[in-house]
């Protein structure tokens, strides 16, 4: 199975950064595409985030509450036996 790079979205034109307001899923979650993963601040409006690839949440790299910059990596969605490293 492929491994999935969850990222900081860019969803406007001025947007430099993003904040993880809260994780709607947890490391360890089974996940399919199209599932909401979590609510991102922008400096417009909160979004949701949602998977575009299906698997386990293995890791989530920015708690809640913490900003990102667009492209970063925020979390990985693979299957259990997948190497993430």
């Amino acid at each position: 199975m492929a491994v999935t790079k969850v990222v900081m979205p860019k969803l406007s034109e001025a947007m430099e950064s993003g904040k993880v307001i809260k994780w709607l899923k947890q490391e360890g979650d089974r996940i399919q595409g199209g599932d909401i993963l979590a609510e991102v601040e922008t400096d417009k409006a909160d979004v949701e985030m949602e998977a575009f690839g299906a698997g386990v949440l293995r890791k989530v790299l920015v708690p809640a509450g913490e900003k990102a910059l667009v492209g970063a990596l925020i979390a990985v969605i693979a299957e259990p036996g997948d190497d993430i490293s």
